[in-house]
């Protein structure tokens, strides 16, 4: 039994970024708008693919909040907080472009950024840090691990990620056996 355990604790660390791995992520990020990818992505848990289709009219930054468009091109708001709020206006403030994508190349003519380009940069900054498998759907399970490891629904959980199956986002979510015990002990022991 203890052998399970700790097989599923250890694909929860592979599936998922730490905290400290986030922070070195940010840190080490050497222009603004990578640093903004990062953010969005960890805040939101969007899909890349939702990310890329951004516009900047598409932000709304006084309730820090954005719709996306998803799988089936269904629509669903998204929202981020103070930190990518703040990351999102210096990367837009310091652009001399008029796409109005919201994340572009870093080359002229500053082209609207592709999912690939979104994984390449990733990819590069894991091995720079020496972080295995960095990609942008990490940051989405890593998300969903958060909040439901915080004490959010999983209805509230699947609302965020645009899934229409719970088992979708059961999936996603790797829940950590302690907080099991802890809720076990809360409500039932």
């Amino acid at each position: 039994m203890k052998r399970i355990h700790k097989i599923k604790t250890d694909k929860i660390i592979k599936d998922t970024y730490s905290d400290e791995t986030l922070e070195l992520l940010r840190d080490n990020c050497n222009c603004l708008r990578d640093l903004a990818i990062i953010d969005m992505l960890a805040s939101t848990g969007m899909r890349v693919g939702e990310l890329v289709k951004l516009n900047n009219n598409d932000l709304d930054f006084e309730n820090r909040e954005c719709i996306v468009f998803g799988k089936g091109n269904k629509e669903r708001p998204v929202y981020f907080d103070a930190r990518t709020k703040i990351h999102l206006k210096n990367y837009l403030n310091s652009r001399n472009d008029s796409n109005q994508a919201l994340f572009v190349s870093l080359d002229e003519p500053h082209n609207r950024l592709n999912i690939s380009g979104v994984e390449i940069r990733l990819r590069q900054l894991g091995r720079k840090l020496g972080i295995n498998k960095v990609h942008p759907h990490k940051f989405r399970r890593t998300m969903a691990t958060k909040a439901i490891d915080k004490g959010m629904p999983i209805e509230q959980v699947q609302t965020l990620l645009g899934h229409s199956q719970i088992d979708t986002t059961m999936h996603y979510a790797m829940v950590n056996q302690n907080n099991v015990r802890e809720s076990h002990r809360k409500y039932i022991a």
